[in-house]
């Protein structure tokens, strides 16, 4: 059922404490992971929006047992092997669901078929399916998209440099290396995408090695049988984002994130808004099954200059361009975003969708082929006042962006399909009504 939701411009600020939605990353790799351990694990602080609930089915079809215990807590039990799938197994909207579980299914010995919504079916995949039939995986696909038809294959370890730093390129093949009898098996990126699979591995006591060469980040993976170990997911920085700009732009906001995942290679929002002089600290540090944790506390900024985002910020940030778009109209001066092409590839072409459904508030934003230039306040931009229907494109990330400019603007805004946002923020809504208050 499509759901429209309405807004305008806040009167009041944003106020209090709160505990944002698990990490969806993490969520999806401690079931996957997980299940790679064939014993009794306990989940804890696990998200259940529709992308982490597609690959928990999944798992079920091949033979897992899970449970929960309570909304958030996950019961998986393992076994001892995978079996054969009755079914295509459907991944929804999650690109993390399809491709990690490739890397996962090509190492097993049944046919499988991953298949998606009308969004997933069309992002590329032959950026795992050329490393994976490189480790001997069969592969058939549908023009280099979704569904995909794996086979079962003889895997052999083999060194890939990828092309693109991309955490779901680099963890489908860690997936089939773990799984590899015949050597090891090594990726080399050119900059380091988000490392929750090399850690949660680390975690799992897989036999893995983190290294850097020639100016690339490499890791390698041998077979290896994984420890079972219960585990908690920290909260989510890729869902924080939009509360941290709401904050920072709404006039007097003051709000204290709580338990938020401070893994460097996700940080990169935090580092861009220190750069812009955001007003925002980080508090209570701590380490919860290998990841770095902590509060982060986020005022109203109304001093923020616009900079340079590119090169190796790219990767740390990639999923919160969208709203440091946002952000970048609010402040003084002009922002460029460059080297994240890559945004074409994701729900939608989020390099076209952000312009044009910000433009729609009077946000002077340009597109570049790998980005975007933003004018900032100074230039026209500021509180926003023109009536907006936004559109999502099936993209839970666009649908949230247009909520938190709305909430700036002056006149009623409508934002169509927002139930998109349950992929990865279910209660994305009342979070922000408690705020108000």
């Amino acid at each position: 059922m499509r759901k429209s939701v309405a807004t305008q411009g806040l009167s009041t600020p944003l106020k209090g404490e709160i505990i944002t939605p698990p990490d969806k990353s993490m969520s999806h790799r401690s079931l996957i992971i997980g299940s790679l351990t064939k014993g009794k694990i306990k989940i804890s602080n696990f998200l259940t929006g529709a992308d982490c609930l597609a690959t928990l089915e999944i798992l079920k079809e091949l033979g897992c047992e899970i449970e929960f215990l309570d909304k958030n807590t996950v019961i998986l039990n393992a076994k001892n092997a995978y079996t054969a799938p009755k079914k295509e197994l459907y991944c929804g909207n999650s690109g993390t669901t399809i491709r990690l579980m490739a890397g996962l299914l090509c190492a097993q010995n049944f046919k499988s078929t991953l298949s998606g919504d009308i969004s997933l079916s069309k992002r590329p995949m032959k950026r795992i399916i050329a490393p994976l039939s490189l480790m001997g995986a069969k592969l058939k696909s549908n023009e280099g998209k979704a569904p995909l038809v794996i086979e079962q294959g003889e895997l052999n370890g083999i060194e890939y440099k990828s092309p693109i730093a991309s955490a779901q390129v680099k963890s489908a093949i860690l997936l089939a290396g773990l799984q590899t009898p015949n050597g090891k098996t090594t990726v080399l990126e050119p900059s380091l995408s988000r490392n929750h699979t090399e850690r949660m591995l680390q975690f799992f006591g897989s036999d893995i090695e983190t290294f850097t060469k020639d100016g690339l980040f490499g890791v390698t993976i041998g077979q290896s049988s994984l420890i079972p170990k219960d585990l908690n997911v920290v909260g989510d920085i890729s869902s924080a984002a939009f509360i941290m700009v709401a904050t920072s732009i709404v006039k007097n906001s003051d709000v204290i994130l709580k338990n938020i995942g401070l893994n460097p290679t996700r940080t990169g929002l935090i580092d861009v808004m220190k750069r812009m002089k955001a007003n925002i600290n980080i508090l209570n540090c701590d380490l919860v099954s290998n990841e770095e944790v902590g509060d982060i506390r986020i005022q109203y900024s109304p001093d923020m200059e616009g900079c340079k985002i590119s090169g190796n910020d790219i990767p740390r940030l990639i999923d919160e361009l969208p709203i440091i778009v946002l952000l970048a109209t609010q402040a003084k001066g002009t922002t460029t975003i460059k080297d994240a092409g890559d945004l074409k590839n994701k729900e939608s072409d989020r390099i076209a969708s952000v312009t044009r459904e910000l433009r729609k508030f009077g946000a002077k934003i340009e597109p570049t082929d790998d980005g975007f230039i933003i004018e900032g306040k100074n230039s026209g931009n500021g509180l926003f006042n023109k009536e907006a229907e936004v559109e999502c494109y099936h993209d839970h990330r666009i649908a949230m962006m247009g909520y938190i400019a709305a909430l700036i603007n002056q006149k009623p805004c409508k934002i169509n399909d927002f139930e998109w946002v349950e992929t990865s923020f279910p209660n994305f809504l009342n979070i922000f009504e408690n705020l108000k208050k």
